[in-house]
C-alpha cells in the first residue's frame, strides 16, 4: 500500500483519486444548473447526455428527445447497462480537476464503472413533475418534451434504465421545489465540500 506522503511527493507518477460527484434525478430537476454553476469553483463538468449526443452526431442521427432516448437504450443493450459511463471515462481521467461533476447519472451500473477510476458520491436532485416540465420546456433544448405525454414517456424511459435506484441510494438528496437557483447551488456546494474533507 502506498502512503499518503508518497502520493503527495510523486503526483506525476501516481494518480490522486478523483472525487466523482454523480448528479442524478429526473429530467429537469436541476442537475445541469448545479453543474454549470459549480464550474466556477474549479470543478469539471461532464454531461452523460453529451456523450450520447456526440454518438448521435457521429451516426448522423437528429438529436431529438426520442432519437437520443432510443440511442441510449441501444448503447446499453449492446454494451451493457454501464455503456454511457464507459463513454466518459477517458474525459474523467484526463481532467485536471480533483472534483468531477457527472451530470445525468442514471443507474448503479454506471456508478460501478466510475468506481473503478475514482471515489464516487451520488447527489440526487428532486423536483415535482410540474416544476420539471416547466423548466424543460423553457430551457428549449432539442430534446425538450413537446407535450405532457412526451414528458411522461421520457420519465418512464429514465426509470426503465435504473434512475429510481440511483435516486433511492444517493448519498445525499436535495429537494428543489422551493429553492432559488442560488440556494440550490449553495446547498450542493456545501454537500460536496463535506465530501472533499
Amino acid at each position: 500500500m502506498i502512503s499518503g506522503s508518497f502520493i503527495e511527493q510523486n503526483v506525476d507518477f501516481v494518480n490522486v483519486p478523483k472525487l466523482i460527484v454523480c448528479l442524478t434525478g429526473m429530467p429537469g430537476a436541476g442537475k445541469t444548473t448545479i453543474a454549470d454553476a459549480l464550474k466556477s469553483k474549479g470543478f469539471d463538468k461532464i454531461t452523460m447526455g453529451d456523450a450520447v449526443r456526440a454518438e448521435a452526431a457521429r451516426r448522423k442521427i437528429e438529436p431529438t428527445g426520442e432519437n437520443l432516448g432510443k440511442l441510449m437504450l441501444e448503447l446499453r443493450e449492446k454494451n451493457g447497462p454501464g455503456a454511457v459511463a464507459e463513454l466518459i471515462k477517458d474525459d474523467i481521467l484526463k481532467s485536471k480537476s480533483n472534483v468531477i461533476l457527472v451530470d445525468g447519472l442514471r443507474s448503479l451500473a454506471e456508478v460501478n464503472v466510475l468506481k473503478k477510476i475514482g471515489t464516487v458520491k451520488i447527489l440526487a436532485i428532486h423536483a415535482s413533475g410540474d416544476r420539471r416540465y416547466t423548466f424543460l420546456t423553457e430551457r428549449g433544448r432539442s430534446d425538450a418534451p413537446s407535450d405532457r405525454e412526451d414528458f411522461t414517456k421520457r420519465d418512464s424511459r429514465e426509470i426503465g434504465v435504473g434512475m429510481s435506484e440511483s435516486i433511492a441510494l444517493a448519498d445525499e438528496t436535495i429537494s428543489n421545489n422551493n429553492l432559488t437557483i442560488e440556494q440550490l447551488v449553495n446547498t450542493a456546494y456545501q454537500i460536496i465540500q463535506g465530501w472533499e474533507k
